[in-house]
């Protein structure tokens, strides 16, 4: 069966020997969106690094859209794998918003006609077309997010994973990319702290403490569990009776 993303038994520990991961397993089906939920240090990050080959767990194994994730494919991984960061500083270096979003497809070697297309269909799925001549950096926070999402776009990638997504965004601003985020078509991983969000947007729930995967499954049953919640540093967000049904 075929899986855009299927996690074994990964463990993993930092250079200085600190322990982030443990026996990680998990597997996300094509157009499934699934929330990954914790604490700081749970190792959500760590775990989404993984995904695109930036880290190399020393045991277990990682699969995307039923390719290893090894040194050997991570180009081809890294095109079906887009990875929005938190900040979206760290994606945004191009002169013009345009060429921030023509980057990846330039760089797949893609003729000019075909990187123009995908710009467009990229800043019209996050609703930013008129802003294409515009310098990134001059863009509030909101803007700047939907761009960093767009230069993953452009590569047509099968999988979207966003560390983050609503982290400094203002009230406006965030639900703007809570509607962005529902609408697209793709399947989705997002670590988050935006529990409210989480309860809004997705079915499924993975909370993760000190490396481990403690629980997985329907987001409105886990949200109702306050002491599962409770030991593991979450609250379960004052939620409209719509959400909490």
């Amino acid at each position: 069966m075929h899986h855009s993303i299927e996690i074994e038994h990964l463990s993993f520990a930092y250079p200085d020997g600190h322990p982030a991961l443990h026996d990680v397993s998990l597997s996300i089906e094509p157009n499934e969106k699934v929330a990954l939920v914790g604490p700081n240090g749970a190792g959500k990050s760590t775990l989404i690094l993984h995904l695109n080959g930036i880290l190399k767990g020393q045991q277990g194994s990682v699969r995307v859209c039923s390719m290893e994730v090894s040194s050997g494919n991570l180009g081809i991984v890294r095109a079906q794998v887009g990875l929005v960061f938190q900040s979206p500083d760290d994606q945004l270096f191009s002169p013009t918003v345009y060429d921030d979003v023509a980057f990846g497809p330039l760089y797949l070697g893609l003729p000019p006609d075909e990187v123009q297309q995908r710009v467009a269909e990229a800043l019209q799925a996050v609703r930013m077309s008129d802003y294409a001549g515009r310098v990134s950096h001059h863009l509030s926070m909101g803007e700047k997010k939907r761009i960093a999402i767009a230069t993953v776009l452009s590569m047509q990638p099968e999988v979207l994973v966003l560390d983050e997504p609503t982290a400094g965004l203002d009230p406006r601003s965030r639900r703007d990319l809570i509607n962005l985020l529902d609408e697209l078509p793709i399947t989705m991983l997002v670590s988050s702290h935006d529990m409210l969000m989480v309860a809004e947007l997705f079915q499924r729930m993975v909370i993760m403490d000190k490396g481990r995967i403690v629980a997985d499954g329907l987001t409105t049953q886990l949200m109702n569990d306050t002491a599962l919640l409770e030991a593991h540093g979450l609250e379960r967000p004052c939620m409209p009776e719509a959400l909490s049904q």
